[in-house]
């Protein structure tokens, strides 16, 4: 099928829950070829999204489109089969195998299994492919919950909490398909806490708190919006001749200041022309940081 414009696209939407706004005019959207952390703490409306993405819910004002279609409607059934979703809680049949449970989801998709066993080698459970899901651990059925998201070289993926229960060694696996499905342009929606291991990972993050957006941005404009201070280490070759104005000493010849955002580039040009410098370090603020940051403005 052939779509322009973004694969995903929410205007003003809204969903309540009784009296409760778990949505509230919450407006997004996702490119081709993006990957999208979404943060939030539980009830922030993070799932109640997604569920409007995949059509499991309507909202009550705002449009939804997905794929050029809105979802939830028999127009929307055509494109589900390249929507990959993996679920926060995996719910797998325990008395399949990892084999028979790919292509029972592979036919609810409308798919050949023949890719299937190459899927289950990328996603590194192959050996096990055979066995009963019963006797799988936690980390080797979200693995299999991910092989089933893939299906069918998805153009929208949407991952609410992808990396519970994997070891260090499986979500490096997991970072890495992410990395080549972006490149491939597919448009990833990831819903994490584990806001500071998938940063590098992320284009842009969207922060939610009680069903309001209150940041959207990539990482450099989330710095510029937060205004969380940017630390600059320094090294000389030898102590100094005389005192730095603004720097504080932490060790010998090691110096370090603190300059907002907007004022980084001048700070740096001014460390760079400090004599017998021979070593420069910068720390920026984190996503950890950045989102608590945005949710003590929006507590004050």
């Amino acid at each position: 099928m052939t779509v322009t414009g973004s694969p995903i696209e929410l205007r003003a939407v809204t969903k309540r829950y009784g009296a409760l706004n778990a949505v509230d005019q919450v407006s997004l959207h996702l490119d081709p070829g993006e990957c999208v952390i979404l943060a939030g703490h539980n009830g922030a409306g993070k799932s109640t999204l997604i569920k409007l993405i995949l059509g499991l819910i309507r909202p009550e004002s705002g449009t939804v489109r997905v794929l050029g279609e809105t979802p939830g409607t028999p127009a929307a059934a055509r494109s589900r089969r390249h929507i990959g979703y993996l679920p926060e809680t995996v719910a797998l049949y325990p008395s399949q195998t990892g084999v028979e449970t790919l292509a029972f989801y592979a036919r609810l998709k409308g798919l050949s299994p023949a890719g299937n066993p190459a899927l289950l080698s990328r996603v590194g459970i192959a050996d096990a492919a055979r066995r009963r899901v019963g006797g799988y651990s936690k980390g080797m059925r979200q693995r299999l919950a991910l092989a089933q998201a893939l299906l069918g070289q998805p153009r929208i993926l949407l991952l609410d909490e992808p990396t519970s229960g994997l070891d260090p060694a499986s979500r490096l696996l997991f970072y890495e398909i992410v990395r080549e499905l972006r490149d491939q342009g597919v448009a990833i929606l990831l819903s994490t806490h584990a806001l500071a291991e998938l940063e590098g990972l992320a284009d842009r993050a969207i922060i939610l708190r009680k069903g309001q957006k209150i940041a959207d941005g990539n990482l450099s404009q989330l710095r510029h919006q937060a205004d969380l201070p940017v630390r600059i280490r320094i090294t000389l070759e030898a102590p100094p001749a005389q005192p730095l104005p603004e720097w504080r000493q932490i060790a010998a010849q090691r110096f370090e200041r603190h300059c907002s955002e907007r004022d980084k580039l001048a700070s740096l040009r001014a460390a760079h022309d400090i004599p017998g410098i021979c070593d420069l370090e910068l720390d920026h603020p984190g996503l950890d940081e950045m989102y608590a940051q945005f949710l003590h403005r929006e507590d004050a």
